[in-house]
């Protein structure tokens, strides 16, 4: 029964890298269109501002799509979840939010949630890295090799 709920679970995994690969494919092929759409309207070869602000956007969701397929991927292989790796998703979407922002349009409080979110999840990546980079070092000070 335990093999069996393996292999599905390997499947599931395997159809969500996938999805996420066409995702990733797609949203690359998205940014392309959207560059060079904006960029033979005239003025030809220039962005303003608002323009370059929805090409980083899609640029990072691309990089978050990324991110997420090597954290699937990081289970298929090993089993394991790694934060670290989720918590810098997480501060690149963040990120990718803060830049598409209009602040003209966001209500103050919004703004203060956004930078405690961008707060907490840095100080949660610097704790987690910090623990395992010191699990790191206790490891290789154990290592009868060294």
């Amino acid at each position: 029964m335990e093999n069996l709920f393996k292999k599905f679970e390997r499947i599931i995994v395997l159809i969500l890298m996938s999805f996420m690969m066409i995702a990733v494919l797609i949203a690359t092929i998205e940014v392309g269109v959207i560059l060079w759409q904006q960029l033979v309207t005239p003025p030809f070869m220039l962005l303003n501002v608002k323009e370059m602000m929805e090409v980083f956007g899609f640029i990072l969701m691309v990089i978050i799509g990324l991110e997420l397929l090597e954290t699937i991927k990081a289970y298929l292989d090993k089993h394991v979840i790694h934060v670290e790796v989720v918590l810098l998703v997480a501060l690149v979407a963040v990120a990718r939010k803060v830049i598409i922002l209009d602040y003209k349009e966001v209500q103050p409080m919004m703004l203060f949630a956004i930078s405690a979110l961008v707060l907490s999840l840095s100080v949660g990546y610097f704790v987690v890295r910090g623990v395992l980079s010191h699990k790191q070092n206790n490891l290789s000070a154990n290592d009868p090799e060294d």
